[in-house]
């Protein structure tokens, strides 16, 4: 299938969106990518970059920017809110415990939707909250899948270490205790995308004295079906 438009620039443009869906791209990593030359990519990244499509991270790599967010929001077009939102809500209701979605932002993980729990004491994360990469479960997940010298990058200062994500792999789930904020707990399973991609991690937290010293031992199953059951929502649609 021929993926030109007839417009080069545009198609070229597109090529360096599509490279950086994958995750944050150095220069080189991006004229590998995309075979673009050098300067092209360097001058369609920056130009990208201008109009808030193309963003940096931290280390000065390339990213996808707050723009394509905010054309998805506005167009109603984010499958994976519309797919996930009623069952966070269902997650909620079965676990009791706030549910919120995850995906990786460079650097950070960023809620990108929740359900609250209703009543009583809550761990709630706001849509649009920045968290680190270092410490939750969330962050777990996110990392546990990546490549393996992105992972070892991500690990520097975690406080969690590779054997944690060797066993979060085996197990396809995660959990954190009072790893992100003291007296805090919890449980977060993988989202996949196209090809198996780990896209967004689901979560319910909570404080201790509901989840307990082992999370997982209460909503590891609920949660890992609710990921499951957005992720097949997702290659269906």
């Amino acid at each position: 299938m021929d993926n030109s438009s007839g417009v080069g620039v545009l198609d070229k443009a597109v090529l360096v969106l599509n490279a950086l869906e994958a995750g944050p791209a150095s220069l080189a990593q991006l004229v590998q990518t995309t075979g673009l030359a050098r300067p092209t990519a360097h001058r369609l990244a920056v130009a990208l970059e201008h109009h808030r499509l193309v963003h940096r991270d931290t280390q000065g790599r390339f990213i996808l920017g707050p723009r394509l967010a905010e054309l998805a929001v506005a167009a109603g077009e984010d499958r994976l809110l519309a797919i996930a939102q009623p069952i966070l809500a269902q997650l909620r209701d079965h676990t009791g415990e706030s549910a919120s979605l995850f995906r990786r932002q460079g650097d950070v993980r960023v809620c990108v939707a929740a359900a609250e729990r209703t009543s009583g004491l809550r761990d709630t994360i706001p849509v649009g909250a920045a968290l680190p990469m270092s410490a939750g479960s969330a962050a777990q997940i996110l990392l546990a899948w990546e490549e393996p010298d992105r992972m070892h990058r991500g690990l520097r200062g975690a406080k969690f270490e590779a054997t944690t994500l060797a066993s979060v792999r085996r197990r396809g789930w995660a959990q954190s205790v009072g790893e992100r904020e003291q007296g805090v707990g919890s449980v977060s399973a993988p989202i996949r995308g196209a090809g198996g991609r780990v896209i967004a991690a689901v979560s319910v937290s909570g404080p201790l004295e509901r989840l307990t010293r082992s999370p997982g031992r209460l909503h590891a199953a609920p949660v890992v079906a609710a990921a499951d059951k957005i992720s097949e929502g997702m290659r269906r649609s």
